[in-house]
């Protein structure tokens, strides 16, 4: 049975998910390339060894630089960073430099980290699978930092959404 993509995105947009900042660099003749996209195909895999994969599509400067570099970092947003996200989505057609202003901290693999963040994890490939248009970077985690435990940006259906904590919403 062939499977109506337009059907396959509808279902899932049902589907409600974090939002990260995969990022990574790379040195060339032109010096460091950085590269950076928003990306909610994020998860961990294991805590033994500490084990998270993403799913980045083929056609991006960022799946480029982490198949040169072997290494990325995710930084996990939270509420208050929506227009980083759209930024690193690649929505404005005038930002051409995603990294312009921020100042960016790095842990032991030197893949730049989103100033503010709720916690970063520094990675380093383990191993890549094809998966036609995209490819899964299975990475070990190298370092760990967390800075807050404020609320995470999350998005669904198309949308940015705030998470309701029932407990203080009926006190």
């Amino acid at each position: 049975m062939e499977i109506d993509t337009q059907v396959l995105r509808q279902a899932m947009r049902n589907w409600a998910t974090g939002v990260t900042i995969v990022t990574s660099f790379a040195t060339s003749a032109a010096g460091v390339e950085k590269a950076g996209a928003t990306v909610s195909s994020f998860t961990s895999v294991a805590l033994d060894p500490p084990t998270v994969l993403v799913c980045l599509n083929k056609g991006t400067y960022v799946h480029e630089v982490i198949q040169r570099s072997g290494v990325y970092a995710v930084s996990m947003l939270g509420l208050d960073q929506e227009a980083l996200s759209n930024r690193f989505a690649g929505t404005d057609p005038l930002v051409t430099d995603r990294f312009a202003g921020l100042q960016a901290l790095t842990l032991q693999t030197g893949s730049p980290l989103i100033p503010g963040a709720l916690a970063w994890l520094d990675c380093r490939v383990t191993q890549t699978l094809d998966t036609g248009t995209h490819s899964v970077f299975l990475a070990n985690v190298v370092d760990v930092q967390v800075n807050s435990m404020g609320a995470p940006l999350v998005y669904y259906n198309r949308s940015y959404k705030h998470l309701v904590d029932p407990i203080r919403e009926t006190s």
